[in-house]
């Protein structure tokens, strides 16, 4: 997934930039921070992982 599309679902769901570094850090009040690393594609279990923690993705269920 590219960076961009990442980061665009993100602000739409509120998340705003706070801070860059190593990787940018998008808060949103009454959640945790999420971080995206700095890489213009980001592979898709790391974006489903920080889609995951912003909620607004549901967890994939345990394999059987």
């Amino acid at each position: 997934m590219k960076r961009r599309d990442l980061i665009k679902k993100l602000e739409a769901a509120g998340y705003k930039l706070d801070r860059t570094g190593d990787h940018a850090i998008y808060e949103k009040e009454g959640h945790r921070p999420v971080q995206v690393p700095n890489h213009r594609e980001i592979n898709k279990h790391t974006a489903r992982e920080i889609l995951r923690a912003a909620g607004l993705i549901q967890p994939l269920p345990p394999d059987k």
